[in-house]
């Protein structure tokens, strides 16, 4: 089976959480009553619209086909399909991670270098 990915940003505390086997989601995910993933194509924008100046930074790539019924897709920024997490992201979920990096303007994705 294919992998399908998606992405999730955390603070340290919040990774530690994920690390612990239970991630909640953050402050807007309580909030909305969902964990909000970006796919590959959306996490710079993310990142650079929720996440400027923060440190300490942590992504996290998620394995989609692992969340069955609780991954929904529903429009957000401009329409575009996000995918949202309806429970709690647990570890067996995560498939890599990585310190937020950047190369030429993106995100590096975890567990790559961008095809570099």
């Amino acid at each position: 089976m294919t992998r399908r990915l998606a992405y999730k940003v955390l603070t340290a505390p919040q990774f530690a959480e994920l690390q612990a086997d239970r991630f909640a989601g953050a402050a807007i995910d309580v909030a909305d009553g969902f964990i909000h993933l970006s796919t590959a194509a959306q996490l710079t924008e993310t990142v650079q619209k929720h996440f400027t100046g923060a440190e300490g930074l942590v992504v996290a790539a998620v394995d989609l086909t692992l969340l069955g019924d609780a991954l929904r897709w529903e429009p957000s920024r401009g329409g575009a399909l996000f995918p949202h997490v309806y429970g709690a992201l647990r570890l067996a979920h995560m498939v890599a991670h990585e310190p937020l990096r950047w190369r030429d303007g993106q995100v590096v994705l975890p567990g790559t270098d961008n095809g570099i």
